[in-house]
C-alpha cells in the first residue's frame, strides 16, 4: 500500500505512504488520530537520538525492526529486539540509539489523562448492536 486511504471513522496506509529515509513517520498527523500522540522514527545504524523528556505525555515504544537500546535518566540501559515494548513516564529522560547493522523502526504512542477503559460494542453483521 503505497498511499493513505480514508474513509467515514478510519484511514490506513503503510510507513512508506507517509515519509522515506531516517526520520519522523507522522502518523498521527496522516492518520487524521486525534486521541494520542503517534509517530514512527526511522534511525540509521549507529544514530542517537539526544536525551529528552515531556511535560505532560507519557509515551510507550514499540520495535518494529532493527535493534534499539533506550538509556534513561537512571543511567540504566535497556536493548530491545522487534517487537520489544518499553513505557516511559512523562518526566523521565530517555535516549534512543540503533544498536544494529541496518534501519531501526520503532512506533511511538503518547497520551495523558489515563485509560478509558473497555468500551467496545459488538455489531451483528447487519451493522445493529449485539445483545
Amino acid at each position: 500500500m503505497g498511499e493513505i486511504t480514508a474513509g467515514p471513522g478510519y484511514a490506513v496506509g503503510n510507513l512508506d505512504a507517509i515519509g522515506a529515509g531516517p526520520g519522523f513517520r507522522k502518523i498521527r498527523r496522516e492518520l487524521g488520530v486525534t486521541a494520542f500522540g503517534m509517530n514512527a522514527i526511522v534511525l540509521p545504524p549507529g544514530y542517537d537520538t539526544g536525551s529528552h523528556y515531556h511535560e505532560h505525555q507519557e509515551e510507550t515504544y514499540f520495535v518494529h525492526s532493527g535493534r534499539i537500546a533506550i538509556t534513561f535518566g537512571d543511567g540504566t540501559t535497556h536493548e530491545l529486539d522487534p517487537g520489544g515494548l518499553a513505557r516511559v513516564d512523562a518526566t523521565t529522560v530517555r535516549n534512543v540509539r540503533n544498536i544494529g547493522t541496518g534501519d531501526a523502526i520503532y512506533v511511538i504512542v503518547g497520551g495523558k489523562d489515563g485509560y478509558v477503559g473497555r468500551d467496545g460494542v459488538k455489531v451483528n453483521p447487519d451493522g445493529s448492536e449485539a445483545r
